[in-house]
């Protein structure tokens, strides 16, 4: 798999940023904003400077238009005035992942799924399926597994399905067959953690790994830059403007992580 290898340095600072909802028209609305001015605001707000690179997890386009995808790409491209960051990204459900490609085929994009943070090592999945519900099939999870039994840093893990109920109507949607992910964890304690979009709320929380006796994994779910979603049994929104996470990885003889739910 492509590893994209960081110069050393003692922290590493990254922005999350998941299911923006994008579209075609710039001025469109999704769920009664402009998703598109919700980004632009955030970016505004958060200059690139203050980061060492940018991970999108998911559900970037609402109408899967390749404009939306376009106009992502110039957005963060002309936020990189005085410093080039690099972005990352992993489809969701609503995203074409051909359409990715062509829209993010040039710098500062890059279509690695692996990062080296010299100590801590990120991995981004793909949970795609075909339904809005994810998928780690077993090709993926046989992938997965000959990248973990290669690494002895420590590990974090994003995608974009919830990997675990959240508490709300999404769980409907999540990740398929989930048992069989952990049970894949449960081999690797290396793995620290793991963030995900697609809940459209912030939470965060450490989950008991299954058959790995005394070993909890932490779970981050993003907010979203568009719309957040309220823990109901019934799909109801909520704007409470553009929110992200942002990451701070240590480095070292004892590396660490932090993060922090940001918004305007």
């Amino acid at each position: 798999m492509l590893s994209y290898t960081f110069a050393p340095q003692a922290t590493y600072r990254l922005l999350q940023l998941s299911d923006c909802h994008l579209l075609a028209d710039k001025n469109g609305e999704y769920q009664q904003i402009q998703p598109y001015q919700h980004l632009k605001q955030l970016l505004l707000r958060y200059p690139a400077a203050n980061f060492d690179a940018v991970i999108l997890t998911g559900d970037l386009t609402q109408d899967h238009s390749l404009a939306s995808y376009q106009h992502l790409a110039e957005l963060l491209h002309n936020w990189q005035q005085h410093k080039a960051t690099p972005v990352f990204y992993l489809p969701g459900n609503h995203d074409d992942p051909a359409m990715m490609a062509q829209a993010f085929a040039k710098a500062p994009f890059y279509h690695h799924s692996w990062l080296d943070l010299q100590g801590w090592t990120l991995g981004l999945l793909n949970t795609k399926g075909p339904t809005p519900a994810g998928e780690f099939d077993a090709l993926r999870r046989s992938a997965l597994v000959l990248q973990l039994n290669q690494l002895s840093t420590p590990v974090w893990l994003f995608c974009h399905h919830q990997v675990a109920p959240v508490g709300s109507f999404i769980d409907t949607l999540g990740l398929q067959q989930p048992e069989l992910f952990w049970q894949l964890l449960a081999q690797y304690p290396q793995v620290k953690g793991l963030a995900h979009g697609h809940c459209h709320f912030a939470y965060e929380r450490l989950d008991t790994v299954p058959q790995a006796t005394g070993r909890q994994l932490q779970i981050v779910g993003c907010p979203a830059t568009s719309v957040q979603f309220k823990q109901t049994a019934d799909w109801q929104t909520e704007d409470l403007g553009p929110q992200a996470c942002v990451w701070t990885f240590c480095a070292g003889d004892t590396p660490a992580v932090s993060w922090e739910f940001i918004g305007l």
